[in-house]
């Protein structure tokens, strides 16, 4: 089992581990209202971007996968993604199947890359995992679009956080 986030590198962008100086970066996209809009009630606070920016490094360390640090091949940060077991509680459940997420500094917002990049992690995690899920605020259709194109389809809805929201799964195609 793999206890880091392997370095991956794709034509524009380097998908790698999260090290202690990604955190300002990781932070202040958490905080900005334009990113956290379809994903949480609140831009994020410093604390609850330092448990995620934990959570990251820990998954690596009790799963084997996780989510990436991904910048361009100059260090600039783009954002992160990656998989995760959240154990949420969300209704239908979802299980142990890894879940997908993507999101991205909003300068990095459509350029392409959160394509480019979870296509690089896809790559990944099918020579891993059977499945993936994703789920989705009902209103976040820039993202729902990206999972169609990524290979995910609609599976059902869900209750979660007081709403209904979007699961998507997708099969791995090999």
């Amino acid at each position: 089992m793999l206890s880091a986030a392997p370095k991956l590198n794709t034509e524009r962008l380097i998908l790698r581990a999260h090290r202690l100086q990604d955190y300002a970066d990781t932070a202040a996209m958490w905080a900005d209202p334009e990113v956290s809009k379809f994903i949480a009630p609140e831009p994020a606070t410093p604390s609850e971007s330092w448990s995620r920016f934990l959570r990251y490094t820990g998954h690596w360390q009790m799963l084997g996968f996780g989510y990436w640090c991904v910048t361009t091949h100059d260090e600039r940060f783009v954002g992160e993604v990656g998989f995760a077991n959240y154990k949420r509680d969300i209704r239908p459940a979802l299980g142990d199947t890894p879940e997908a997420g993507w999101v991205l500094a909003p300068w990095a917002h459509g350029q392409g890359f959160a394509a480019e990049a979870m296509g690089a992690a896809l790559d990944w995690a099918d020579t891993r995992f059977d499945e993936t899920v994703a789920i989705f605020h009902p209103a976040h259709a820039v993202s729902q679009r990206l999972a169609n194109r990524l290979g995910y389809a609609p599976s059902h809805k869900a209750h979660y956080m007081g709403h209904d929201t979007v699961v998507m799964r997708r099969s791995n195609p090999k």
